[in-house]
């Protein structure tokens, strides 16, 4: 039988440094729960970042939001944001606007179509949330989102201020 300090050294000889663990662990979790957020959001025909430009959208209706202040609130920075928005647009999900006093400046709008998708798609992301997570406890949560942000704060863009609360 082998003994459990042998055990430990041979399961974590399976990666190169504590850090490559951690960062492994991370991963494999963010692919089982956007695996979850892709079988929800696939029979949409959205992606997990069309959807979050939409919610975005959602909370400042009927006001918009300029394209640049809409890619610096997205969770992903996608580099595709304008490809992203005209698939939306074509969709008729959002609208665009040129501002008259600055024509380089557009503003972005969800339009009733977008508001009846998020509007149906309200109870199954509940639902899909739960299923990533709801087998957290209330404690395990709060740890989590706590370590969550310890390990990204020295990589935060400056310009992002995504959920910032000083912490």
């Amino acid at each position: 039988m082998a003994s459990p300090a042998k055990s430990f050294n041979a399961q974590h000889a399976r990666f190169d440094s504590p850090e490559q663990e951690v960062f492994l662990h991370l991963w494999r979790t963010y692919d089982c729960l956007k695996a979850v957020e892709e079988q929800l959001f696939s029979q949409h025909d959205l992606s997990p970042q069309q959807y979050n430009a939409l919610r975005l959208l959602q909370q400042v209706a009927p006001d918009g939001m300029q394209t640049m202040e809409l890619g610096r609130r997205l969770i992903s920075r996608a580099p595709d944001t304008t490809r992203m928005l005209d698939r939306l647009e074509k969709r008729g999900l959002i609208q665009r606007t040129r501002r008259a006093e600055n024509r380089r400046v557009v503003e972005i709008g969800l339009t009733d179509h977008g508001h009846a998708l998020l509007t149906q798609l309200a109870e199954a992301v509940l639902a899909m949330h739960q299923q990533q997570l709801g087998h957290l406890d209330t404690n395990q949560r709060h740890q989590l989102i706590e370590l969550l942000k310890v390990a990204r704060r020295p990589h935060e863009d400056a310009s992002c201020d995504w959920l910032d609360d000083g912490t």
